[in-house]
């Protein structure tokens, strides 16, 4: 029997049971959480599982990535950047002939580097910029798009640093984080250590796929390296939370994904979201082999889940995160969890659950 823990705003009782419901087939040492905001309101903050409160930290993979692509939007907004200035006027060592906007898109080419890179290079963004400078990138940029796991973060990263003067991680802190209260880090202070919850996968992982380590997909998650990347013992890694790497480093808890979405609704314009959350890459992803993926940055998150608004936009991780925001309802979502799913990525879950926000705010079938 699964217990779950936390409170609900009246008329989200369903989405409890739903959560209860999702979680019955999951053994308890995956544990899980659950946040909702609506209208910049906090209605749903739920968890269940051994060892997981609400307060429990995470390594949150690639939905880190929703607050590094926050970022680049709100410097768009601000016009500080141009989705469509070449990304070499702000960095002339920059290898591929592409816009911010391209590079936002995952166009570039610069899935990783000859040879992969090492775990404590991965942990650092600037490391990461300077490696992929001196990178032919893996197909001609501009043409086709391909997922950049592990480096995208750091791609526009070196753009926001370079038009700036300062890091993604320090402007998600100083406008993001610290305004906002929001329990969702790229670099967790050491005094919170105590929260962080290490990440299990799966066991046994599938065998049956055998991945190429020098495929687009291999080089794309650093199986190329000399010490293949590892997801948990990236997650897990001590220098990877210390830093947080934008691409997927960061750690947090359901509360604070969904926080960070609230906020984004509340800071960008209209305009703003209509162009980051507008499908950018239709076709066929070279790296994962997924269809119509990416917005602007962000997952084009209401072809995963029709029950959204056309303009949703968020991103999932690879430990079975999802986060998101819906315009057109004004909710904002946070999901996180322990285990690491097999395969990797968005959990089921949210398959149910989503659905589930929107019919008990009145919003859905």
């Amino acid at each position: 029997m699964v217990i779950v823990h936390g409170a609900v705003a009246p008329g989200f009782e369903d989405v409890r049971d739903e959560f209860a419901a999702v979680l019955a087939a999951k053994p308890d040492e995956a544990g899980a959480q659950l946040a909702v905001f609506r209208q910049g309101k906090q209605v749903v903050d739920l968890w269940a599982g051994d060892g997981i409160t609400g307060d429990s930290l995470h390594p949150v993979f690639s939905s880190t990535k929703g607050a590094a692509h926050l970022v680049v939007a709100l410097l768009v907004q601000d016009g500080v950047l141009d989705l469509d200035r070449p990304v070499g006027d702000h960095w002339p060592e920059f290898p591929a002939e592409i816009s911010l906007r391209g590079l936002l898109s995952h166009r570039a080419g610069l899935i990783g580097v000859d040879g992969g890179f090492t775990q404590m290079e991965l942990a650092d963004d600037r490391i990461i910029a300077k490696r992929l400078a001196g990178q032919r990138p893996f197909w001609t940029p501009g043409t086709a798009y391909g997922y950049h796991a592990f480096v995208i973060g750091a791609l526009t990263g070196e753009v926001v640093r370079r038009a700036t003067g300062q890091s993604i991680q320090e402007i998600y802190e100083t406008r993001l984080r610290v305004p906002y209260g929001l329990d969702f880090y790229l670099g967790l202070p050491p005094e919170l250590d105590s929260r962080f919850v290490r990440a299990r996968p799966t066991q046994p992982l599938s065998d049956d796929v055998v991945i190429d380590p020098l495929s687009l997909t291999g080089i794309a998650f650093n199986l190329n390296a000399l010490s293949p990347t590892n997801l948990a013992g990236f997650g897990n890694s001590p220098t990877v939370r210390r830093l947080g790497p934008a691409s997927a480093g960061g750690v947090g808890n359901a509360r604070g994904l969904a926080g960070m979405y609230a906020a984004a609704l509340e800071l960008l314009t209209p305009p703003t979201i209509a162009e980051f959350s507008r499908l950018h890459t239709p076709g066929t992803d070279l790296v994962t082999d997924d269809k119509n993926k990416f917005a602007l940055g962000f997952e084009a998150v209401a072809l995963l889940y029709p029950s959204l608004g056309p303009d949703a936009f968020g991103h999932s991780g690879a430990a079975g995160s999802q986060a998101l925001a819906d315009p057109r309802t004004g909710i904002a979502y946070g999901y996180a969890q322990r285990q690491i799913p097999d395969p990797a990525g968005a959990a089921l879950e949210n398959e149910r659950l989503i659905p589930a926000v929107l019919r008990c705010a009145g919003l859905g079938q």
